[in-house]
C-alpha cells in the first residue's frame, strides 16, 4: 500500500491504538512488529509516514530509519520510545527522525505529529537534487555587473579595490578574480588587516630577519613573499595603520620592500585585491587615509550589492546554502515554503549573504519538518517589519484625494461605469511607475518600498 502510515513496534497493544486512531482520521496505514519485515516491504512500497520504535528485536529503529532515508529519501519519520533520555533523542534526530515521541503519549498528539508530517514531505523529487557549487551566486541585475568586471579583468593583473558591507561576498570576489585571472596558478593569500594588532601587522605582511626583535628565533616569509606570482587579498583595507599604509604605498609604488630587520630589497610580484565596506572617500577628508594610497589602491573598483537590494537572489542564495549545510552534516536538505521565501524576501539582512548562509546552517539543524514554514525561522525573521510613518493626516483632504474626488465626480457624470476596476488599474500603474522611476527601476527594491512582492510588481506590469 503505497502512501501509507507505516507503524512499525513490537507492542501489538500500540499498534492497535494507533491503527484505530488512524482509522477515525480517514489516514491509511499498515503495521509492521519487526523492521526487517518493514525493510522487505520497502522493495515493493513506499510509506507516506512512518512511526517507529527504537528498540525492538533484530533490526532496531534507528537502523531501520537510516536503511528507510537510503531507499526512500525524505520520508518523514516519528520516533517513539518508552526511554525519554536525551541519548535516545540525539539518537533519534541524527538517525534523520522528523519528531521524537516519548511514551506513553497522548494519542490525539501522535495524530497531529502525523498529520504535520505528510504536509512536510518534499513537494517533488527534484528538489532532493543537489546543487551544482558555483563561485558566487546571483541574478539581480547589480550582481549580473560585477560578472561582468569580472569576465573583462580576466585577462589582467589590475589592482582592485571592492566595496560592500560586512558579509556581501567580497572574499568570494576576490577569489573568483585571481581564478579567472593570468595568476590563476599562483596562489591566492589573504589577510583581514582589522583582525591583526598593529604591532603584528608589519611583520605579517613583510616578514622578518631573524633576531629583528625579540622573539624573532628565526626568518619569516610575509605575506607578500607567500603570495608570490599569485594575488594578496587586503581585507578590511579601511582600518589599516597610517605608518602601515606609507609602507604599503611604497611597495605600490616602485614594487620592493623589506623584510623586518633586513637590508636586501625584495621583489613584489604580486596582484593586489583590496576591500572594505567603509566609505573610503570619508576617511581620506577625516585625514584616517591617505589620498595617494586611495588613488593606487582605486584602479578598479567592484561595488557588491547588499542583500535587501537584491532581495530577488534569495531563493537562489537560499537553496545553495541548504544544499550546502545538507551535505556538511550528511541530512536531506530542508526546504523552504512559499510563505517562509516571503518572510525571508521581506526581511533587511543586516548581515547580507553571511547571515543567509547561517540562518540556512540553523534552520538545517533545528527545523525538525522537511519542509521550512515561517513559524520555524527564528523570531527576528517572522516579526513583520514596522510599518513606514503614514501618509499625513489632516481635517482637509490631501491633495491627491482631492483630485481622485474631482476625477471620480466628473466620470460619473459622464455615465461612465466600471469605475472601480479602471480606476484601480490607473492607481496601481502610477504608484508602481514612480516607485520604480525613485528607485532606479529596481524592481526588488521597489517592491520592498511599496510593501508588495517583487513578482506581484512584475506581474501587474506586464498587465
Amino acid at each position: 500500500m503505497n502512501d501509507a502510515i507505516w507503524i512499525l513496534d513490537d507492542d501489538k497493544s500500540i499498534r492497535w491504538v494507533l491503527e484505530r486512531a488512524l482509522e477515525r482520521e480517514n489516514l491509511p496505514h499498515r503495521g509492521f512488529d519487526r523492521a526487517e519485515t518493514a525493510l522487505e516491504a520497502l522493495t515493493q512500497e513506499r510509506p507516506a509516514v512512518v512511526l517507529t520504535d527504537i528498540r525492538m528485536p533484530g533490526t532496531d529503529g534507528l537502523e531501520f530509519v537510516r536503511r528507510l532515508h537510503e531507499r526512500a529519501p525524505g520520508t518523514p519519520v516519528i520516533v517513539m520510545t518508552a526511554y525519554s533520555d536525551l541519548d535516545s533523542a540525539v539518537s533519534a534526530f541524527q538517525a534523520g527522525a522528523f519528531e521524537y515521541l516519548p511514551k506513553p503519549f497522548d494519542v490525539p498528539e501522535a495524530v497531529r505529529l502525523v498529520r504535520r508530517a505528510l504536509e512536510a514531505r518534499p513537494a517533488a523529487a527534484a528538489q532532493d537534487e543537489p546543487d551544482a557549487a558555483p563561485e558566487i551566486l546571483g541574478q539581480a541585475p547589480a550582481m549580473q555587473d560585477v560578472f561582468r568586471a569580472i569576465g573583462r579583468l580576466s585577462h589582467s593583473s589590475a589592482t582592485v579595490l571592492i566595496t560592500g558591507e560586512s558579509g556581501s561576498g567580497k572574499e568570494l570576489v576576490a577569489r573568483a578574480l585571481h581564478r579567472h585571472s593570468p595568476r590563476r596558478d599562483g596562489p591566492f593569500i589573504a589577510i583581514n588587516t582589522a583582525a591583526i594588532p598593529r604591532e603584528l601587522l608589519e611583520a605579517e605582511l613583510f616578514g622578518h630577519e631573524k633576531g629583528a626583535f625579540t622573539g624573532a628565533a628565526s626568518a619569516r616569509r610575509g605575506r607578500f613573499e607567500q603570495a608570490e606570482g599569485g594575488t594578496l587579498f587586503l581585507d578590511e583595507i579601511g582600518d589599516m595603520p597610517a605608518d602601515l599604509q606609507t609602507r604599503l604605498l611604497r611597495v605600490l609604488s616602485d614594487g620592493h620592500y623589506y623584510r623586518i630587520g633586513g637590508q636586501q630589497p625584495l621583489r613584489a610580484n604580486v596582484r593586489i585585491i583590496t576591500a572594505t565596506h567603509q566609505d573610503l572617500e570619508a576617511r581620506v577628508r577625516e585625514g584616517l587615509f591617505r589620498e595617494d594610497l586611495y588613488h593606487r589602491l582605486n584602479v578598479i573598483r567592484l561595488r557588491l550589492p547588499p542583500l535587501r537590494e537584491r532581495a530577488e537572489d534569495i531563493p537562489l542564495l537560499a537553496r545553495h546554502f541548504l544544499t550546502k549545510s545538507a551535505r556538511e552534516l550528511g541530512v536531506e536538505r530542508k526546504t523552504l515554503s512559499p510563505a517562509a521565501l516571503e518572510a525571508l524576501k521581506r526581511y533587511p539582512f543586516p548581515g547580507n549573504v553571511r547571515q543567509l548562509e547561517n540562518l540556512c546552517h540553523w534552520l538545517t539543524v533545528m527545523t525538525p519538518a522537511q519542509q521550512v514554514e515561517p513559524h520555524d525561522l527564528p523570531p527576528e525573521f517572522r516579526t513583520p517589519l514596522a510599518p513606514e510613518a503614514p501618509l499625513p493626516d489632516s481635517p482637509a483632504s490631501p491633495a491627491w484625494e482631492q483630485l481622485l474626488a474631482e476625477e471620480v465626480d466628473r466620470l460619473l457624470a459622464s455615465g461612465a461605469s466600471a469605475l472601480y476596476d479602471a480606476l484601480h488599474a490607473r492607481f496601481e500603474r502610477v504608484l508602481f511607475e514612480r516607485a520604480l522611476e525613485h528607485t532606479g527601476r529596481r524592481r526588488a527594491e521597489a517592491a520592498a518600498r511599496l510593501g508588495v512582492g517583487r513578482n506581484t510588481l512584475t506581474r501587474k506590469l506586464k498587465r
